[in-house]
């Protein structure tokens, strides 16, 4: 991707192909990979050692063995640095590797673990990315068409009364999302969010339990992951019940209805519902994640480098709001859902988890 084959050509001390092992020295240093069948011939940076020519051993295994709990201990203690921690070509070269019998079998048994761990983490994905065609199908809504044009005409008309001059907020995928809601269901009303929800913006200047960053809130779901990310500045908080809604990069969608008390980035606007007989949190986080307002916040930021969007564009976003009955049965769809694909990622991870214990047993043993 970023030299000619001709200098890959005079490069070939850096080239790896299939069969060859490469190992991250520096950063999340010790992730390992083999170079499979299909792929062309690569040269490395300077951030990978290569592994080459192994014979006594299988290459699968030996990339299994360096990322189980033993081999990630040796290539630990091995690491040097204190502000940047790397490992060197003679650190991995010195890990010590069981010569067993049976490497091919184990790792085969272990593409089947990993291949039962990915089915199921793909059946709990598709359970939560069909959650977005069940909510516009109940509303009534056509799901917005995808438009990547760039180039497109505005009337004079369309840009009265409007605060905004920039090109991308008359873009023609978020005026069609907003007409849908004018072709929704009879008695369903259409309102801006800060009719129906308060900005709460309690601050505290050292972070609690239960800490959200944007990194914590996966892309389109909702759900949350574990990510290492810390905070050291004010934070806002909030309530079990709450919608924290991402102001910055907003095309990266992500809305959590929070199950807990906690405290979270100031890049998250903290909406809380003001009548729960007219909005359901668990139905405002589900909206707010749908195509049909993504379609409309993707093309009113602001900024190039953290694009974010404005709290007046936030307080003024076009929510549909059913009846209490659908909403209601919005919210039990979406609670058995998530309650299914937590299910399926749990049994994943715990299989996964089982068949790394048994295969660090079988080296001990």
């Amino acid at each position: 991707m970023f030299i000619t084959s001709e200098l890959s050509g005079n490069l070939s001390s850096t080239q790896v192909s299939e069969g060859d092992i490469v190992v991250s020295q520096r950063g999340t240093f010790g992730m390992t990979a083999v170079v499979t069948v299909g792929h062309p011939v690569y040269n490395i940076s300077a951030n990978l050692i290569a592994i080459r020519g192994l014979s006594a051993l299988d290459a699968q295994f030996v990339q299994l063995y360096l990322a189980s709990r033993l081999g990630r201990e040796q290539l630990s203690r091995l690491q040097s640095g204190q502000v940047h921690a790397k490992i060197t070509t003679d650190d991995v070269a010195s890990v010590l590797v069981p010569k067993v019998p049976n490497q091919i079998e184990l790792a085969h048994e272990m593409d089947r673990a990993r291949a039962e761990r990915r089915a199921k983490l793909a059946e709990a994905d598709t359970l939560l990315a069909g959650i977005d065609d069940f909510l516009l199908d109940a509303l009534g809504i056509a799901p917005p068409v995808e438009d990547t044009r760039r180039v497109f005409a505005v009337s004079l008309a369309q840009m009265s009364g409007q605060e905004r001059l920039n090109s991308d907020y008359y873009h023609p995928e978020r005026i069609r999302a907003l007409r849908g809601l004018g072709n929704a269901l009879d008695g369903l009303t259409v309102a801006p969010l800060a009719e129906v929800v308060a900005f709460e913006r309690e601050q505290i200047k050292t972070p609690g339990d239960n800490y959200l960053s944007l990194a914590h809130v996966q892309s389109h779901t909702g759900e949350l992951t574990n990510a290492a990310d810390t905070a050291s500045g004010n934070c806002f908080t909030f309530q079990t019940d709450d919608v924290l809604f991402a102001r910055l990069r907003p095309y990266l969608n992500k809305v959590y209805c929070a199950e807990m008390n906690g405290c979270c980035s100031t890049e998250f606007h903290v909406l809380r519902v003001k009548d729960r007989e007219t909005l359901l949190p668990e139905y405002l986080a589900t909206i707010l994640r749908s195509r049909l307002v993504l379609a409309q916040t993707t093309h009113m930021m602001t900024g190039n480098t953290h694009p974010r969007l404005t709290n007046y564009d936030v307080a003024n976003l076009t929510i549909p709001i059913p009846s209490s009955e659908v909403q209601e049965s919005i919210a039990v769809e979406i609670r058995c859902r998530r309650d299914a694909a937590r299910q399926l990622r749990g049994q994943a991870e715990a299989g996964w988890a089982a068949a790394k214990g048994l295969f660090e047993a079988a080296l001990l043993t």
